[in-house]
């Protein structure tokens, strides 16, 4: 739920990390609003016949990535997965209700064929699919892909483990184009493996893998292709690429351009961007709504805004001084906030890996859900910080907190202000530090340098397997250094990781969320990740573009992407 992290949502990104929030069970579309249920989807959805040919589609992004490897800690941001979505493979997709087929463009089948004594999983690709450079899709590049996200080698910076460390063996099948993956153990997500897919190339050496697709997007696979890149305009070109064997792109190119918050409206209401994610703010929202031949495409997200918690900074490693605060956060006054003038009910979110809206949610915050500024006080007392004054401190050192937030994104000033506000009769002092939006993932919140940052988490239709490693324990890396890998929040234990396994495992839907509940109730404990509320998915769209914008679950078709009644 990548903020927008594959996180922020990865700012308010996303900023950020893509986490699993999934809707099996229950549609999308169940979470209630004023006057009814809000879209699953909401994208213009037009048959390709009926969409010009041609022109050239302007895309507004939250920041210019530098690391175009989705797989890397560094990669793992919802704006890298915008454009690489249109450029790679990816063995299935997801409809509106997170329904999962294979993508036939890639894969003509892909099916469990043994349970015993290990589940075992075979693919079929289609032998029509090619990289860029003419070489064939085949086995090889699965093999490479499962080496080098296993978790066996530290050297690769990888985003996430999950599913793969659980794999025992990838191998040719009767041919170059069948795959045999075998697991150690039953692993029920296993459908969210090898999306997107990168060639053998990427994933050959760690060198290859943190360097080679740094400002560089060497290969591609899909119905576009690089195409250039302009450092100074801060935008990624792609073009249609004649060599996909499938359904013709209809866009001649997308421009993608990385802008702050603030910066994307102005665009988008001079007509230089066709589309951007609004993201959470009421003026930018109306503004787009007012803006002549523009709309905003709304529907439920599978995000969730929070506040992140750094469990290992000097002033928050203590788990008692985290759950003060928590218990001192009115959350429900942040999310009225962040959500006035949005058309979406401010109802909390009270668990880390499913909605409010599906099947298996269950509220697990228990008492640190609920403001308790008696029980924050005795734990910051017992922890050894005791009020001097108006603040309090130990060891002649005042607990301050610093707030980081990215530059241009208003709300999340607003978050910041309110959590000053609600922490300083505790005695905690809470110092806004404001960061170039560039910056704030890949200097600030990925190394652990902040104290508390606001971003959301982005969902995808497998739950366990997007969420684990945002939870995931620490490991001993070079030096024994802990890596955290995509654990921004720095904390973890071992039940917490054994009870994720227990979800990943389980083949049986219903028992898995039993696991994933058990381990959110744990989650809740370490104070990682403060929930706030679901997200809405406010998309400032041209009117005449079809096939495009507030997707929920659904993966976008970028081939079918296009205007109606002539282009720009």
């Amino acid at each position: 739920m990548k903020a927008r992290w594959i996180g922020a949502v990865l700012p308010g990104l996303m900023p950020g990390l893509l986490l699993v929030v999934t809707a099996c069970g229950g549609p999308p579309n169940a979470t209630m609003r004023a006057g009814g249920a809000l879209k699953a989807y909401d994208i213009n959805l037009v048959a390709r016949d009926r969409v010009s040919d041609g022109g050239t589609l302007r895309w507004g992004l939250t920041e210019y990535p530098v690391q175009w490897n989705q797989h890397h800690i560094d990669g793992n941001h919802a704006d890298v997965k915008t454009v690489m979505d249109a450029l790679l493979p990816h063995a299935f997709r997801s409809d509106e209700r997170a329904n999962i087929r294979v993508d036939r463009d890639y894969v003509i089948s892909a099916e469990v064929t043994a349970t015993t004594p290990r589940q075992v999983v075979t693919y079929t690709l289609n032998p029509a699919a090619k990289w860029s450079d003419g070489k064939p899709i085949t086995y090889a590049d699965y093999v490479a892909q499962w080496q080098a996200l296993r978790g066996v080698n530290t050297a690769y910076r990888v985003a996430t483990v999950t599913g793969y460390q659980d794999i025992t063996g990838v191998a040719k099948g009767k041919n170059a184009y069948e795959v045999v993956v075998t697991f150690a153990r039953p692993f029920g997500d296993w459908r969210s493996l090898f999306s997107p897919l990168y060639p053998a190339s990427a994933n050959a050496t760690p060198e290859a893998f943190n360097s080679a697709w740094t400002s560089r997007i060497p290969v591609t696979a899909g119905p576009f292709k690089f195409a250039a890149f302009d450092h100074t305009a801060k935008t990624v070109t792609i073009a249609r690429d004649n060599a996909w064997w499938g359904d013709r792109a209809k866009l001649d190119k997308i421009i993608f351009r990385g802008l702050e918050s603030d910066a994307r409206i102005g665009a988008f209401a001079n007509g230089e961007l066709d589309v951007f994610d609004i993201g959470p703010s009421a003026p930018d929202y109306a503004r787009a709504r007012s803006t002549q031949g523009g709309v905003v495409r709304q529907a439920a997200a599978p995000d969730f805004r929070h506040l992140t918690f750094n469990g290992e900074s000097p002033m928050l490693s203590d788990v008692r001084v985290r759950q003060a605060i928590a218990l001192s956060v009115d959350r429900r006054v942040i999310a009225q906030s962040d959500l006035q003038g949005l058309n979406w009910p401010a109802t909390l979110l009270d668990n880390h890996f499913l909605m409010n809206s599906q099947e298996g949610y269950q509220p697990n915050a228990g008492s640190l859900g609920k403001l308790d500024p008696a029980r924050a006080s005795r734990l910051l007392d017992e922890a050894g910080w005791k009020m001097t004054g108006a603040t309090r401190a130990r060891n002649g050192r005042e607990l301050a907190i610093r707030f980081v937030i990215p530059s241009g994104l208003q709300l999340a000033k607003s978050e910041g202000e309110l959590v000053q506000a609600m922490l300083r009769p505790l005695g905690v002092r809470v110092t806004l530090q404001t960061v170039p939006s560039g910056d704030f993932f890949t200097k600030y919140v990925i190394p652990g340098n902040y104290d508390i940052a606001p971003f959301s988490y982005v969902g995808t239709p497998f739950p366990v397997t997007s969420a684990y490693g945002t939870y995931a324990n620490g490991v001993t890396g070079p030096g024994d250094d802990i890596v955290w890998n995509a654990n921004l929040g720095r904390s973890g234990s071992r039940e917490i990781d054994t009870a994720l396994r227990q979800a990943a495992a389980e083949l049986d839907p219903v028992r898995a969320r039993a696991h994933l509940n058990a381990a959110d109730l744990l989650v809740w404990q370490k104070v990682n990740v403060l929930t706030l509320y679901q997200r809405p998915q406010n998309v400032a769209v041209r009117a005449n573009l079809a096939n495009v914008g507030a997707r929920g679950f659904r993966d976008l078709d970028y081939a079918d992407i296009g205007f109606v009644g002539g282009h720009s």
